[in-house]
């Protein structure tokens, strides 16, 4: 049953829970954590640790997203973003530092907007995946729904393997119109859209079971759930959007449950996209029901990361309504090995995050990540 709350005289609003809120209820069996298994499947694609990457320029560069697949996760470029419309993003990148580290760190928004108003290049898209391709890992880019149309011919021609279809709000049908940023055009039916493609395609973000189900049905092999909330996003002050993410997975999660039975068999993974902070919040969002978690903020104080410990969302760049800004964080020192697999000497969780999800699991007796999203969930009062 729905736990509704009356707001007012005849307004009810539904109850809805962060992941700080839930806690993991041990079983009364534990295992080694060497016996315990954190790799996951999409469609053909097969990751060692359950990450998918936040898609910002902040994060994923050629190199960087290298790494990152070495280390078992799977790194999404993002293909709207500065290493898809400057031959030298590095250089692009750098006047972003400059400006959020100057004395006016406030005009660093001014400066990716400006930095966006670049033509998107198909050679710039091909050169940035050239270093995933070569190397034998797993290609995967991000596009908007409103150039998905556009760019996607592009990034298959540039060796896509898996399509990340991804905005702050998504539904099955993005309705074009004519306006300052856009020109009139057709609709982006998804389901239409990946019936054609032979790559599997990941779309989001949601954060209601009714959305999610709805693209499930389109034919996505992945639904992102979230905005990617986090210390640089602004999309509740802006527009009084939020999405508690514990119960937004769970609904989630039962979407994915009915569309099996629906469809007797069909598996749609649920990926969960902000509001973690630490590895016990990644543990919890694995509990609830997700198959991986998209990480940005927790990856940005790493060494290989391109923006010098600065973190931003794509929707920084919007060229009328930002809903991020350039945050800096304190860069540690610490390899992405460290951050996501240890070794660590922090206690709080915000390095060895797969390490501790392993732990989480070990602790709880669960030997895979299916396993895991049955284990006993607590309400914090």
């Amino acid at each position: 049953m729905r736990d509704l709350v009356e707001i007012g005289m005849g307004r009810e609003a539904r109850r809805a829970y962060d992941l700080d809120q839930i806690e993991i209820v041990p079983s009364r069996r534990t295992r080694s954590s060497k016996a315990v298994s954190t790799a996951w499947q999409l469609d053909a694609y097969r990751f060692d640790i359950p990450l998918v990457t936040h898609p910002t320029d902040a994060v994923v560069s050629p190199s960087s997203a290298v790494r990152i697949s070495e280390l078992g996760g799977l790194a999404v470029l993002n293909a709207e973003g500065l290493w898809a419309r400057h031959g030298d993003a590095e250089g692009a990148l750098a006047r972003v530092v400059e400006a959020a580290t100057g004395d006016e760190p406030d005009s660093a928004l001014a400066v990716l907007q400006e930095l966006h108003q670049a033509p998107i290049r198909e050679d710039l898209i091909a050169e940035a995946l050239r270093p995933l391709r070569e190397g034998s890992h797993t290609v995967a880019a991000r596009v908007s729904p409103q150039r998905a149309r556009e760019l996607t011919p592009a990034l298959l021609a540039a060796g896509v393997e898996v399509l990340v279809v991804q905005g702050t709000i998504i539904s099955a049908e993005h309705v074009g119109a004519a306006s300052e940023e856009e020109s009139a055009q057709e609709p982006l039916n998804l389901k239409d859209f990946i019936n054609d493609l032979d790559v599997p395609v990941v779309a989001g973000g949601v954060g209601d079971y009714r959305t999610a189900l709805h693209l499930m049905r389109t034919g996505a092999a992945g639904v992102i759930v979230g905005y990617g909330q986090s210390t640089a996003t602004t999309t509740d002050e802006v527009l009084g959007v939020g999405v508690p993410m514990a119960t937004a997975i769970i609904d989630a999660a039962a979407a994915r449950r009915d569309y099996l039975d629906e469809t007797g068999g069909r598996y749609v993974h649920v990926l969960a996209d902000g509001g973690m902070s630490t590895s016990g919040d990644i543990a919890r969002a694995a509990a609830c029901g997700a198959d991986a978690v998209m990480l940005g903020e927790q990856l940005a104080e790493a060494t290989e990361s391109p923006a010098g410990g600065l973190y931003w969302t794509s929707s920084a760049a919007h060229p009328s309504l930002p809903r991020s800004e350039v945050t800096g964080l304190v860069r540690s020192g610490r390899t992405l090995e460290q951050v996501l697999l240890g070794p660590t000497a922090s206690p709080y969780g915000t390095t060895n995050l797969f390490g501790a999800l392993r732990r989480a699991m070990a602790k709880t007796g669960y030997s895979d990540l299916k396993e895991f999203q049955r284990v006993g969930l607590n309400l914090r009062s």
